[in-house]
């Protein structure tokens, strides 16, 4: 039966949280409604946004009955709904994989089931550097802040051997979590949109070969090349949060 509401994604698109919804809806096919929404005017306080989310955060997804906040769900939910090979779909092992890359992985083994190996989830790996990186070099001078460099060089060493990890896996599978272009890869676009934009993507992608093809396939992708336009490279001043 289909559902009786249209589905409708709140949130301001420059958010890298609420492209990641975007481009998963994009990626799946979906009729969807994207609702703007204005940071600045205090929309996410306002009692009906919070009536959706209780966070005062965006995205929202509203699909029917259903409403689902925090992009990770809401791409996971659009995709198990729509486009489920890309979450691994009949594969326990694919699965399994995509799940590995789209979380953070530790160091340490939490099962080994034959040649599957599952990681401990310890601390985000690619995310909190990436975004540290983008909130120095761009957000910070639109808001009238001279970057902290220390934070920069920190995070670009963090970086690095995230990125290195990925040369790695790139260099046995075609995408992150296999042969098939998955969540896991989708995840990465939006963040890695504006950091490419900073002064350290080429220094620190460049020599990454594989990585480099993976992320320039990756932004050649129909829906990843609508989502940028709404993207613009000086994305504002906004703290955007999930």
């Amino acid at each position: 039966m289909a559902d009786s509401k249209p589905v409708k994604l709140y949130g301001w698109a420059i958010s890298p949280f609420v492209t990641r919804a975007l481009l998963a809806l994009e990626e799946a096919g979906v009729d969807y409604e994207h609702v703007p929404m204005s940071r600045g005017a205090g929309d996410h306080r306002r009692p009906e946004h919070l009536a959706r989310n209780p966070f005062g955060q965006v995205p929202v997804l509203e699909d029917g009955d259903l409403t689902l906040f925090e992009s990770r769900a809401i791409a996971r939910h659009v995709l198990r709904k729509h486009k489920p090979e890309m979450l691994g779909g009949g594969d326990l092992s694919h699965s399994a994989m995509v799940d590995v890359w789209l979380e953070p992985f530790g160091q340490v083994p939490l099962l080994e089931d034959g040649d599957l190996t599952l990681f401990e989830v310890e601390a985000h790996q690619f995310h909190p550097p990436a975004l540290a990186i983008v909130s120095e070099c761009i957000a910070a001078p639109l808001r009238g802040r001279a970057r902290d460099q220390a934070v920069v060089n920190e995070n670009v060493g963090k970086l690095r051997a995230v990125l290195e990890v990925y040369e790695a896996r790139l260099g046995s599978h075609r995408y992150l979590a296999g042969d098939d272009v998955s969540l896991a890869d989708l995840n990465h676009f939006t963040l890695m949109h504006y950091f490419m934009s900073t002064e350290y993507g080429p220094v620190l992608v460049g020599p990454l070969l594989r990585v480099k093809e993976w992320w320039e396939e990756l932004a050649m992708r129909p829906a990843a090349r609508k989502v940028a336009m709404f993207m613009p490279l000086d994305f504002g001043a906004d703290n955007n949060e999930k």
